[in-house]
């Protein structure tokens, strides 16, 4: 598969939150992310966290109260998505409340899956997959650009 841009891998991803605090709470203690230093040039609040190979970067609302309320989840809304295999069973032994048709109180959907069960299955290199519920499209990557 061509890498034009010469692209190493995801390096963090930024969500804005209504309570820094509360997130990195959060990302800390459920999911196992650990802060790492911010560079201080930055003169906003918010929080810098890793591991697994992924950077967080946890941005303080300039309106809190503007922010997402509790949504029903959205499978085709933003998200981001953590692998395990022990489902909700080790959630409910740290005695974490969780639901399965919200999203976080900042808005982001975080998905906590056993997607064992979803292969990654590398497409040909010359073809272009568009698929709808009802019909996938095939084109040569030419004819896209």
């Amino acid at each position: 598969m061509a890498n034009p841009l010469q692209l190493k891998s995801l390096n963090h991803i930024s969500i804005v939150c209504a309570s820094v605090e509360k997130s990195v709470d959060f990302y800390v203690n459920v999911l196992g992310f650990s802060p790492i230093k911010r560079p201080s040039s930055l003169d906003f609040n918010g929080a810098w966290l890793f591991n697994y190979g992924i950077g967080i970067h946890l941005l303080q609302s300039e309106d809190p109260e503007g922010m997402p309320k509790l949504v029903p989840i959205n499978p085709k809304d933003n998200h981001i998505s953590f692998q395990h295999s022990s489902g909700g069973k080790r959630l409910q032994q740290m005695k974490i409340e969780y639901v399965k048709n919200r999203v976080e109180e900042n808005g982001m959907m975080i998905e906590i899956c056993n997607c064992d069960n979803i292969p990654v299955v590398p497409l040909p290199e010359d073809k272009v997959w568009s698929c709808s519920r009802f019909n996938c499209n095939i084109q040569n990557r030419q004819q896209q650009i």
